[in-house]
């Protein structure tokens, strides 16, 4: 096994002692919107080191849409094992009392049965009551954006909203914030994502000594409508002009709270047995969002741990948001009990640089239709009526250069769409009709009136 860098002669981790453990996961931003995934302009150097340092995956699949996606990464399972393929009334999604979160078995839960301390920071957006909901789920402490629904009974929002007053609460300046069950007024100089950062920091600092901890922060950022950001504000009206002009400042903010997570824990001394995870829950909104495409489904996937994850750098292997939760459990030796069902594999053995078998695909899933990666081949649009397209991908794994092959009859192309059919054999989808989606379409359309 390759030696660590920066590794003093006896780590917390060899010692063999739990690691902390913090998932990280940004809104609306696929993986090509990172400087280390080759975007020209944007500029992420706290995400860029830390891939450097540890690891980051080339091909890392979401589901292309954010609900789905919450069910999978907390669960370990695909939409075939935990029933919600989209948000609750939409084609392909569960009943808006159907599936809730706290129905199923969370990598919260897990942890706390584990003996870790547990927070949940940021947004939520998952059906069911509050304010037990989060704790139901396995968080012993919680800083979320609330919507209005969400808020404890009696209290009346003070801060700003989203459009018209009334409507969905503010995330960013002067946001809706609960804590614990409580609200928290804020004022217009105050901005959300520093506060969920604030109250990651200060967990870790209030568990630094005693059990381990877990923290899962999913950001607000870069989620629209995008505003300014406390380091592009230039007057008081810009807080709320909602422009894509603000994007390359909120995905730039979004790694400055990811680098103030990170420096705030080597602050605290938990550098050497603390593993970051950093990703995001689908492609970027208006750009390859709710796309069954890998557009819509490739996110980054950046592991940082300098006293645990071997400094590997860019990593070809394929992974995607089912395998954080095994992975997290293999780190902590804390097994995830036998009749749990986990749809994703462990690849602690490659952070750790021990010995690890890929994984020979990815999977993501949307409404009725499908996407599947192998190392070669990608299967886009696929539905249980249509197969799809089929793309030759050669040794691309960033959209650039894939051929497409869906008419070939050239002898791999055939054995290729045999075996990704026998992958799908078992992962059934919800058939959704062009009924169903004109039925969506004058909901939606209502709903924006």
């Amino acid at each position: 096994m390759a030696l660590l860098v920066s590794v003093p002669a006896v780590s917390l981790a060899e010692q063999g002692a739990r690691p902390n453990l913090i998932v990280i996961m940004a809104d609306d931003i696929g993986a090509r919107e990172l400087s280390c995934y080759g975007h020209s302009i944007h500029r992420t150097p706290h995400l860029d080191r830390m891939g450097r340092e540890g690891i980051r995956f080339d091909t890392c699949y979401s589901t292309p849409i954010c609900h789905p996606t919450r069910f999978e990464i907390m669960t370990g399972q695909y939409g075939h094992h935990n029933n919600v393929y989209h948000f609750p009334g939409r084609p392909g999604g569960p009943g808006p009392a159907e599936d809730e979160i706290a129905d199923h078995y969370t990598f919260g839960k897990h942890f706390q049965k584990a003996g870790y301390a547990t927070a949940h920071a940021g947004k939520w957006q998952l059906t069911g009551e509050h304010p037990n909901l989060i704790r139901e789920c396995g968080f012993d402490e919680y800083c979320m954006w609330a919507y209005k629904h969400n808020l404890p009974e009696g209290v009346e929002h003070t801060g700003s909203w989203e459009g018209k007053p009334g409507g969905k609460t503010g995330r960013y300046w002067h946001p809706s914030i609960v804590k614990n069950g409580e609200y928290v007024p804020t004022t217009a100089d105050e901005y959300g994502p520093d506060i969920f950062a604030d109250f990651v920091i200060d967990f870790a600092r209030r568990h630094k000594e005693g059990k381990p901890f877990f923290i899962y922060f999913p950001m607000a950022l870069t989620h629209g409508p995008q505003y300014s950001t406390p380091d592009t504000t230039t007057a008081e009206a810009d807080k709320y002009r909602n422009s894509k002009d603000n994007f390359e400042g909120c995905v730039e903010y979004m790694d400055k709270i990811v680098g103030r997570i990170s420096t705030g824990i080597d602050d605290l001394g938990l550098r050497e047995n603390t593993v970051l995870f950093f990703t995001g829950d689908n492609g970027t909104g208006g750009n390859g969002k709710g796309q069954t495409t890998e557009l819509g489904a490739r996110v980054p996937m950046i592991v940082h741990g300098p006293g645990i994850v071997k400094p590997t750098g860019l990593s070809k292997h394929l992974v995607d948001l089912s395998d954080i939760f095994p992975t997290l459990a293999e780190l902590a030796d804390a097994p995830i009990p036998s009749d749990k069902i986990i749809d994703g594999r462990s690849y602690a053995g490659l952070l750790r640089g021990n010995e690890y078998r890929p994984r020979d695909w990815i999977y993501a899933y949307l409404g009725g239709k499908r996407v599947l990666r192998t190392r070669r081949w990608l299967l886009e649009d696929n539905s249980p009526r249509d197969f799809g397209r089929l793309y030759d991908c050669g040794e691309s794994r960033n959209g650039t250069g894939y051929r497409d092959v869906t008419a070939s009859k050239e002898s791999e192309v055939v054995k290729a769409r045999e075996r990704i059919m026998e992958i799908l054999a078992d992962k059934a989808v919800p058939e959704v009709t062009a009924k169903d989606k004109e039925k969506d379409a004058v909901k939606q359309k209502r709903r924006k009136k």
